[in-house]
């Protein structure tokens, strides 16, 4: 009797490795981190409130007053905090030149302030009593009364009225030249300007002016058409050199381009 038999094709395909199973395990496992690594960064974390928030500059403002005043509070958010608006409401503090505000995502926030410089200060009337103001190069008034913290080395303009100052008011336009001037050489300069008392500006007409300069330690006053650091350099050198003299000069006139004086004797002032 015949026999029929079937030949079965060997499996030959390589038996996968034992690791292979823990490895698929792995990835799994992996995918699932990063899946929920995403939805914390993305998905939760913008919504959480700030969990850092750093300011710098603004030296002279409490960091209490920055938050409240840019809207920011215990519960605020990477999504809903708008900087644009809350840079609008810091440039409304007087004393704050520029305010940028950056967030970093997902949940950090970040303050840049720049304060205003004081290029001088002046006097002015409130109510009943004269007051010393602070104000930058840009002829903003930012502080108004004396403080142990306010600088002493600058000079006082003077030469126009300040009625009722508020913080944010501003000098007139036509006199910023020499506040620019004056800011400039505070700083490259300072001890120049510690060496001036008083800067008086005299209007001449509607659009033009000079100054009378007092030195601190000299009774010999300076009349200039312009300010800046060489031409004060220049005019408290001389008035060192002439009041060493006892020259009897009261005024030195410098508006001309040449030195000129008035003696004491034939000053009207």
């Amino acid at each position: 009797m015949a026999v029929d038999y079937v030949l079965q094709p060997k499996n030959t395909a390589p038996a996968r490795p034992r690791y292979w199973k823990f490895l698929k395990i792995f990835i799994a496992i992996a995918i699932l981190c990063l899946a929920g690594e995403l939805i914390w960064l993305f998905g939760i974390s913008p919504f959480r409130p700030f969990s850092r928030i750093v300011i710098s500059g603004g030296e002279n403002i409490r960091r209490e007053e920055i938050l409240a005043v840019a809207g920011i509070g215990p519960q605020s958010t990477f999504i809903s905090t708008d900087v644009r608006i809350a840079e609008r409401a810091l440039m409304s503090i007087s004393s704050i030149e520029t305010a940028r505000v950056f967030k970093h995502f997902p949940d950090r926030l970040e303050f840049a302030l720049e304060s205003r410089r004081p290029a001088a200060y002046a006097l002015a009337v409130l109510g009943n009593r004269t007051i010393p103001v602070l104000f930058d190069s840009h002829g903003v008034i930012f502080e108004i009364g004396w403080d142990e913290t306010l600088p002493t080395n600058l000079p006082l303009v003077s030469g126009f009225t300040i009625q009722d100052p508020f913080p944010g008011m501003r000098l007139p336009a036509l006199f910023i030249p020499v506040f620019r001037e004056l800011e400039k050489i505070d700083f490259s300069a300072p001890e120049l300007l510690a060496a001036v008392s008083e800067i008086k500006i005299n209007r001449r007409s509607f659009d033009s002016y000079d100054l009378l300069l007092y030195p601190v330690h000299q009774r010999i006053r300076v009349r200039l058409s312009e300010l800046n650091e060489d031409q004060l350099r220049y005019t408290l050198l001389m008035v060192d050199v002439l009041a060493s003299q006892n020259s009897g000069i009261d005024t030195l006139d410098f508006r001309s381009g040449i030195a000129s004086y008035i003696p004491k004797e034939a000053s009207s002032e």
